[in-house]
């Protein structure tokens, strides 16, 4: 019997973990009980009680690993496993970016700087930050205008739970609206000048438990324009705890924990195989195929042009034609009517045959 690898049309689906190979690879599954290869394009695949992806025959898909560091790891495919039961470690903080509009209209306050009084500060901009155990608190940002015939502005900085307030320094624009990095002055080392205006919190104790010792690099990338005062983004690297609440594979066929604190983590990414005599692969039953003399060695590696597209919630359907096999089994209905009708008219003619004798 010939195998048939044309390709199938792709029908939509609600699973996350569905995906359809556009191209001439297979996907690699492993049978856990005899631990051989089998070859599939059948990427109907869930996760089991001990969070291996597989088919439904139960066979596990192989893929290659990412590490802590978000590297595929080198070697042979393996089992593709997602551990139920982990959690995202929390991540302090370790620098808060504000990319922000200062109004090149704004005036010096006529008031000494208070942060209770709204009137001392021409702009303000609040930001949460993590902390080691995760817990959030509130990091203020106040801008206000030193002298705007020289586009100079100071900053300052508090954050209530750790007791810090501080001032960190003047900064000015140029004349095209720009930070100028050569007027960066911060009071906390004296008169020096920096490249950059970024400043590195002291210490941050919240008294929580949490390590006493994080600090905060506060990065401003600032610009001062005709337009009203304005933060544009925000940027920090904390995140909290976080549980595991989906897993998904994406169209580079990398399978993706995503976790309630928005953190995504590259659990693995799928290999496929490609032959160079496809109709060679002898059929195992279940959309299953291993190799042999006849099919080759296949190549395997990651998805792509060269050994085939990943399409998520997607599976590919029959390949078969039900016209031409219609128009096969009309035929071969015909085919059939036609020698039962010789069959009869033999019959009749040795059955005369038979009388004449008599």
């Amino acid at each position: 019997m010939d195998n048939i690898f044309s390709q199938g049309t792709f029908e939509a689906t609600s699973s996350d973990t569905d995906v359809a190979i556009e191209g001439e690879g297979f996907f690699l599954l492993r049978n856990p009980a005899e631990d051989t290869i089998y070859y599939s394009r059948a990427g109907a695949f869930r996760f089991d009680a001990d969070g291996y992806l597989v088919n439904p025959e139960g066979f596990r898909v192989q893929g290659r690993q990412f590490d802590e560091n978000n590297e595929l790891v080198p070697g042979d495919p393996t089992d593709i496993q997602v551990i139920n039961s982990g959690l995202v470690e929390a991540n302090p903080t370790t620098y808060m970016v504000y990319n922000t509009n200062l109004d090149a209209a704004s005036q010096t306050p006529s008031t000494t700087f208070d942060p209770a009084d709204t009137t001392s500060y021409n702009y303000t901009s609040t930001g949460q930050v993590y902390d080691s155990l995760g817990e959030t608190h509130l990091l203020t940002v106040y801008w206000r205008v030193d002298d705007p015939s020289t586009n100079t502005w100071h900053a300052y900085a508090e954050i209530p739970d750790a007791g810090y307030s501080e001032d960190l320094g003047t900064f000015a624009f140029d004349e095209n609206g720009n930070l100028d990095a050569t007027y960066l002055t911060y009071d906390r080392n004296g008169d020096g000048t920096n490249d950059t205006f970024a400043v590195t919190t002291a210490a941050l104790d919240f008294g929580n438990g949490s390590n006493p010792s994080q600090t905060i690099d506060i990065v401003f990338d600032c610009t001062q324009y005709d337009s009203e005062s304005v933060v544009i983004g925000q940027e920090q690297d904390g995140y909290a705890t976080g549980n595991l609440t989906n897993v998904a594979i994406n169209g580079e066929g990398i399978i993706v924990a995503s976790y309630s604190n928005g953190k995504q983590v590259n659990v693995a990414q799928l290999v496929l195989g490609k032959f160079k005599n496809p109709n060679g692969l002898e059929l195992a039953g279940a959309n299953l195929y291993v190799a042999n003399t006849d099919s080759g060695t296949p190549r395997v590696g990651l998805p792509g042009p060269e050994l085939g597209n990943i399409f998520t919630n997607s599976l590919e359907q029959s390949n078969v034609d039900m016209g031409q096999e219609f128009v096969k089994m009309i035929t071969i209905q015909r085919g059939f009517q036609a020698n039962s009708k010789i069959i009869s008219t033999v019959d009749e003619l040795l059955g005369e045959l038979v009388n004449l004798k008599r």
